[in-house]
């Protein structure tokens, strides 16, 4: 028997199924920084972040028994993501209904700011990365899906079909229209 580093996705999901509580572990370590890394651009914001990619696991847990070793892991992973993102984007639509709209700008957020100066390459680069993040936040989600799977997580455009339930060439269109109002948020942000 290989070790279980080298083990493929397939492997592990089946030892995990028999009972192998460490190889869903292994899976796990395997795959939550590229899992965060889209979590964290759809919610844009970390600790949602952090709390999405909990819940995708926990959910892929539950749902193994589901899972079709036909499909890469990561592509089946990443669907589980995707509802759980669409789903908190749910939650905090019901909430700013009822509670109002406090973001990380609202006035209260400030008080509670990092005091710690930046360098200025540091602060150039935050500055970016939150335009890029506030751009993205205000695309909507038919833009944004197709845009997240296959240009910042490097999905081709079939995987991301099977995770969208559309067809290639919606993907790629949505791609385009997704790319175009991206530039056009961000140069209005400028």
């Amino acid at each position: 028997m290989t070790p279980a580093a080298e083990d493929s996705d397939a492997d592990l999901v089946g030892r995990a199924l028999g009972g192998d509580d460490h190889a869903f572990t292994l899976l796990m370590r395997r795959h939550k920084a590229g899992l965060y890394r889209f979590v964290r651009r759809y919610v844009g914001d970390t600790d949602a972040g952090v709390e999405v990619v909990q819940e995708s696991f926990v959910a892929a847990w539950r749902a193994l028994r589901r899972f079709d070793g036909r499909r890469p892991f990561p592509v089946w992973l990443r669907a589980i993501a995707l509802n759980k993102c669409r789903d908190r984007g749910r939650r905090q639509l019901v909430r700013r209904l009822a509670f109002g709209d406090k973001d990380a700008e609202s006035a209260e957020a400030q008080r509670y700011a990092d005091p710690t100066p930046d360098s200025e390459a540091q602060l150039v680069d935050k500055q970016r990365r939150a335009a890029l993040d506030r751009a993205l936040a205000r695309l909507p989600g038919k833009l944004k899906e197709p845009l997240l799977l296959t240009y910042f997580e490097d999905l081709s455009q079939q995987e991301a079909a099977e995770i969208l339930g559309v067809s290639v060439k919606t993907v790629e269109t949505r791609v385009y229209r997704a790319r175009r109002r991206l530039a056009e948020l961000i140069r209005g942000d400028e």
